[in-house]
């Protein structure tokens, strides 16, 4: 089994940071696309943060200049540094992986439990 687990979550101030965490476990081969995605009350899930093996990365408009994404191959790890947060920032946010297993023949896209975010004074 496969298990994606996200840690770094909780209640920040306005302005303040957060740094998210996700590790993927199980029998991983490797690890392709690596994202972070949110979701708030009453609205769909979109996309926050994404960035490739070659490390290219790609932002949500709303948070360009504010978070980071940052990937850890050794340890099939994705990090989200969250800066200057905003009370819309809050949602929970999810990571999610492309992962090709072992003895799989194609790449299959997982998800994370979710951790809530919430910017508030």
């Amino acid at each position: 089994q496969v298990q994606l687990v996200e840690s770094g979550g909780g209640l920040v101030q306005p302005g303040g940071s957060l740094r998210l965490s996700c590790t993927a476990s199980g029998r991983i081969f490797s690890v392709s696309l690596m994202a972070w995605y949110r979701q708030a009350p009453g609205k769909e899930r979109e996309l926050v943060a994404q960035v490739s093996t070659g490390g290219r990365t790609n932002y949500a408009d709303s948070v360009k200049g504010r978070f980071a994404i940052f990937r850890d191959n050794a340890n099939n790890a994705v990090d989200l540094q969250m800066n200057s947060l905003k009370p819309e920032d809050t949602a929970v946010y999810y990571c999610n992986q492309d992962l090709l297993l072992i003895g799989a023949t194609h790449v299959e896209n997982y998800w994370g439990q979710g951790t809530q975010v919430t910017v508030s004074s």
